[in-house]
């Protein structure tokens, strides 16, 4: 008979990679000379990391939005969303965002831990929550808020040298970013930072 192919499990490594010190990330990491205001307020909001374990080979689950939206259309995302009134944290908005746009059941993210906070354009604080997803599940796009969930080999997320930084101009001004690109699926802006992020701490 066949052998099951060993699924290979890096829920150690990845939580080793966020228990490690770090400061926070930014939409204008790549641009300094972008200048901040004092005193901003940011919203705050959660994003699901969500990564599948089920079968051989660990993937990162992530949304494209409908091209139908104002704002951010048909970018790719991770599930999430802003903090509101009734999430006791970040975690809860995460999970809630999740349920709504792609039918993930809440009881199913295993979570391991966050990544800092990262700063974006539209002024929100988002807290990314990395978990492992140890059964499958159906996919659902929420209708007119996501067009597709579709998934990337986590090998391919964790390697540094798959990022390019690009640029574009934005707001009268030429804007740096980071991009990782797979397939028909370009992943760029805050979802490819944060994601740099993550690629980083777990090389070091």
């Amino acid at each position: 008979m066949p052998k099951t192919p060993k699924v290979h499990d890096p829920s150690e490594q990845i939580r080793a990679a966020l228990r490690r010190p770090g400061h926070g990330s930014s939409d204008f990491d790549l641009n300094l000379e972008t200048v901040l205001p004092l005193g901003r307020k940011l919203r705050p909001a959660g994003v699901l990391v969500p990564i599948s374990v089920v079968d051989d080979v660990p993937r990162l689950i992530l949304t494209k939005r409908s091209s139908a939206l104002k704002h951010h259309p048909g970018q790719i995302a991770f599930p999430g969303g802003k903090q509101d009134e009734g999430d006791v944290d970040v975690t809860a908005a995460a999970l809630r965002e999740a349920q709504e746009e792609i039918g993930l059941p809440s009881d199913l993210p295993e979570v391991l831990g966050f990544l800092p906070t990262h700063e974006t354009v539209t002024s929100f604080s988002v807290t990314p929550v990395v978990a492992i997803l140890r059964h499958s599940f159906q996919a659902i796009p929420e209708p007119g808020e996501v067009d597709e969930v579709f998934s990337v080999p986590l090998k391919h997320i964790l390697d540094p040298s798959n990022y390019v930084v690009e640029s574009r101009r934005w707001r009268g001004q030429r804007r740096k970013y980071f991009t990782v690109p797979f397939g028909p699926y370009y992943i760029w802006g805050a979802t490819a930072r944060i994601l740099r992020g993550l690629a980083a701490r777990v090389s070091e």
